[in-house]
């Protein structure tokens, strides 16, 4: 254990028992100056204090540095992290449409479409290539596995506006906003609330907020998060004693959440509108991904086909091209 975590148990009851940053550091200051001579200085020296001050500032100072040394640590890790998965995810497409490629080269290629019985109907034909329609059944819904699934999470559009900081509100216990990277949930608590009177719990996939002899709106606040976070990343503060502000740093900073808790209410994701200056701070690699899947979402909400739709059909129309004398007028994506 090294010298710098060694009384980190000991720390971690003592901050339970504050209930707060304030509160914690008023008592470490407090026994400074009531057991030792940190204030004082040694007999003769007039300035004890002033040396005090000297003393903490250069020692906060020297941990902030560290503190942002840690914070680009995490920042560098995290990118690695994005552009290895963005890289895998380039492989793999690549890797399918070599194959695809190859498929495509044979004639009668199942993987792509699947033939009719009828003539050879030209019309038809090009009544298949068109983009297939929002799914309006079981039967409807064709396509490959993964945009089913997919599709069967989106929302289909109810005219609402965008919801207000890409969030929602759980009436009678909190409002909550969001950006790609993080989840703000704020939480209206009886004015004059102080720090002892809460208690905050925050974990990879569950979040707790008790105020005592306080209910919201006749329950509580406590379940299972949507998706995990980043514990460590995480916080909470209590501000002008009337309101818990919680952020949550999203483990996934791909993806955009449609509700908080469990069982709360959900937001219709694909009106998520992020804002243009926090696209503009991501790397080329994560910006492009982003994009893409802004694109997929708008698509879906106009009924056009997304990017792997656009894909298929335009494979169907090179198909159609090599074999004129082919019958498609039943064809469909498989």
């Amino acid at each position: 254990m090294s010298s710098d975590d060694r009384f980190d148990g000991m720390y971690m009851n003592l901050a339970q028992q504050c209930r707060g940053i304030d509160p914690l550091l008023d008592s470490v200051f407090g026994f400074l100056r009531r057991k030792t001579d940190f204030f004082s200085g040694p007999p003769g020296d007039d300035n004890g204090a002033e040396k005090a001050v000297a003393k903490v500032m250069e020692i906060v100072e020297r941990h902030r540095k560290l503190a942002n040394k840690d914070k680009e640590e995490k920042k560098a890790k995290a990118e690695k992290q994005v552009k290895e998965k963005e890289r895998k995810r380039k492989e793999k497409e690549e890797k399918e449409k070599r194959a695809r490629e190859e498929k495509d080269k044979e004639a009668g290629n199942d993987d792509v479409i699947e033939m009719g019985d009828g003539g050879f109907d030209a019309d038809k034909a090009a009544e298949a290539a068109k983009p297939p329609p929002a799914p309006a059944s079981e039967k409807e819904s064709s396509g490959d596995k993964g945009d089913a699934s997919e599709g069967s999470d989106e929302e289909e559009d109810d005219g609402t506006p965008p919801p207000l900081g890409n969030g929602g509100e759980v009436e009678g216990k909190y409002t909550w906003t969001q950006t790609l990277q993080e989840v703000s949930v704020h939480v209206p608590v009886p004015k004059g609330t102080k720090g002892r009177d809460l208690k905050v719990v925050i974990k990879k996939q569950g979040l707790e907020i008790t105020v005592k002899g306080h209910k919201f709106g006749g329950g509580e606040i406590k379940g299972e998060l949507c998706k995990p976070i980043v514990v460590d990343d995480s916080f909470w503060t209590l501000e002008d004693n009337e309101a818990v502000v919680v952020n949550m740093q999203k483990l996934n900073g791909m993806e955009w959440w449609s509700h908080v808790l469990a069982g709360d209410p959900k937001i219709n994701t694909q009106k998520v509108q992020p804002e243009n200056s926090k696209l503009a701070d991501l790397d080329g690699d994560t910006r492009q991904t982003v994009e893409k899947m802004m694109h997929d979402q708008r698509q879906k909400a106009l009924k056009l086909p997304t990017s792997e739709e656009q894909k298929k059909i335009d494979i169907l129309e090179k198909f159609k091209q090599q074999h004129p004398e082919m019958d498609f007028s039943n064809a469909k994506f498989s």
